[in-house]
């Protein structure tokens, strides 16, 4: 029986975090590997919501930093699949910090993060079709194809020529 397409604004979810003590470096800003834990947490809830299934993290794309969050800013975490293939789902994270004494909110970072949906032996298993609604999540979806590829072709299960979407971008075939 086939799964029920889904929408991006169904896996949406929505993390928010107090920097404490405990959470940050000698700089009094957010640890960089608490951030990636908070960050596969509200990804894999997103891809969960998709799924409806135990996900397991398969990769994280570039995770760069853009501004540091400091002790006593509130980090709010934003999360949704961009796009489904056979068993995996790739979700989008944005990250952004506020501080609420001074009203300033500010972006932090954003990463790509995929997960495979898994039965409880932990073998891969299908997941529903995401079906684009707006213009950001249809550029997203396209995308998702590329980062994909690149993702497969950088892990050595793909070979580079196989990667239609990439030399199409590079303009590789002419």
């Amino acid at each position: 029986m086939p799964k029920q397409a889904k929408n991006p604004k169904d896996t949406y979810t929505i993390m928010t975090e107090l920097v404490l003590p405990n959470d940050t470096n000698p700089l009094n800003n957010l640890m960089g590997g608490r951030l990636m834990h908070w960050m596969d947490i509200v990804s894999a809830i997103a891809a969960q919501k998709h799924c409806n299934r135990i996900v397991v993290t398969a990769s994280v794309d570039n995770i760069s930093f853009q501004h540091p969050i400091a002790l006593g800013d509130v980090v709010t975490l934003e999360a949704k699949v961009t796009r489904a293939f056979s068993s995996s789902v790739e979700v989008h994270i944005v990250v952004k910090g506020e501080n609420i004494p001074s009203g300033k909110k500010y972006p932090s970072n954003s990463a790509f993060f995929t997960f495979v949906a898994v039965d409880q032996s932990g073998r891969p298993i299908d997941v529903p079709e995401l079906i684009p609604e707006t213009e950001e999540e249809q550029e997203l979806f396209d995308g998702a194809l590329r980062r994909r590829q690149l993702r497969l072709v950088l892990g050595k299960r793909m070979k580079p020529e196989e990667a239609t979407e990439l030399k199409s971008i590079f303009k590789l075939d002419e």
